[in-house]
C-alpha cells in the first residue's frame, strides 16, 4: 500500500497550548471557554476540568485586577497535560510575587489564592525567566491517588 503525499494530518491534539489574551475582565470568560474546549478535546476527566476551569478563572481574574502595569500588555495562559498531570500557568506583566492573605468573612472577594491553594495538588509563584513578570501556577492528578 502507498502512502499518501502530502501526509495526511493527524486528529492528535497538541498537550501543550498557550493563549495570549488582553488584560481586560472578558477575557476571564474567555480563557475559560478557550480552556472547557481544550479539555474536551483532549479528554480530561470532567471533574479535574471543572476544577482547573475553576482555578484558571481565579488566576485570571487576579491578573486582570491586580496587576500594575502599562496599558496593552498581556495575561498568557499555558495548559501542559502529562501522562499523570495537567499544570496550567498564568503569566502577567507585573513583578509583585502574589500571596495568600487573610479575608474577612463577609469579604467579597480575596479567596482566590487560597482556593487554588486549597484545590491544587502543587501550587507556586515565581518571577518569569525573560526577567519581567511572574507566573502562577498550580497542577492537578488527573486521577486520585489509589
Amino acid at each position: 500500500m502507498q502512502t499518501p503525499w502530502p501526509p495526511l494530518p493527524t486528529t492528535v491534539a497538541p498537550k501543550d497550548i498557550e493563549w495570549r489574551l488582553p488584560r481586560h475582565a472578558r477575557s476571564v470568560g474567555r480563557a475559560r471557554a478557550l480552556f472547557r474546549e481544550q479539555a474536551a478535546s483532549w479528554g480530561l476527566p470532567q471533574e479535574v476540568t471543572d476544577t482547573a476551569e475553576l482555578l484558571l478563572s481565579e488566576l485570571m481574574t487576579n491578573a486582570y485586577r491586580h496587576t500594575k502595569v502599562p496599558v496593552g500588555r498581556e495575561i498568557w495562559a499555558r495548559c501542559v497535560v502529562t501522562e499523570d498531570r495537567v499544570r496550567v500557568k498564568v503569566s502577567d506583566a507585573d513583578d509583585t510575587l502574589p500571596t495568600p492573605g487573610t479575608t474577612s468573612l463577609d469579604a467579597e472577594s480575596g479567596r482566590g489564592l487560597a482556593l487554588v491553594a486549597a484545590l491544587a495538588d502543587d501550587w507556586g509563584a515565581e518571577r518569569r525567566e525573560c526577567g519581567i513578570g511572574k507566573e502562577v501556577w498550580y497542577e492537578l492528578a488527573l486521577s486520585a491517588v489509589e
